[in-house]
């Protein structure tokens, strides 16, 4: 069932900042910041060859980063993505060995424009993960 990292995660109080050091002090390349509103988001991905790094800025006061920036204020790795073939099948084996789904338990469409889903991080030593269908 389980894939490839997809991405690393990191949420991040400013994105340009954010940018900044990946793009000045590591020579990284990163894609122009996207808005993704229905996740409360604005991601920038870093490509580094076998997988990818996702910046992760609040948009808006509902944010679920805005939460995590307050624990959080500095910042700091907010999930890990994995890809899975088939993430209704990969959803229905994980509830069924007990895993929770976040959310309403159905895919919603992702940044790369694929359905995705997170799994509590309680259920997974202490990290969210995000599924991602290839």
């Amino acid at each position: 069932m389980l894939g490839r990292l997809n991405h690393v995660a990191i949420a991040v109080p400013d994105l340009a900042a954010a940018s900044a050091v990946y793009r000045d002090m590591l020579g990284a390349k990163l894609t122009e910041p996207q808005a993704l509103p229905e996740h409360g988001v604005t991601v920038v991905f870093i490509d580094t060859g076998n997988t990818k790094i996702e910046l992760l800025e609040p948009l808006g006061e509902g944010s679920p980063i805005a939460a995590f920036l307050e624990k959080n204020p500095a910042g700091g790795m907010h999930h890990l993505c994995y890809e899975v073939e088939d993430i209704i099948a990969a959803r229905d084996r994980l509830k069924a060995a007990g895993a929770r789904v976040l959310g309403d338990g159905n895919p919603r469409i992702g940044a790369h424009g694929k359905p995705v889903l997170f799994l509590h991080p309680k259920d997974f030593l202490g990290t969210l993960v995000e599924l991602e269908q290839v």
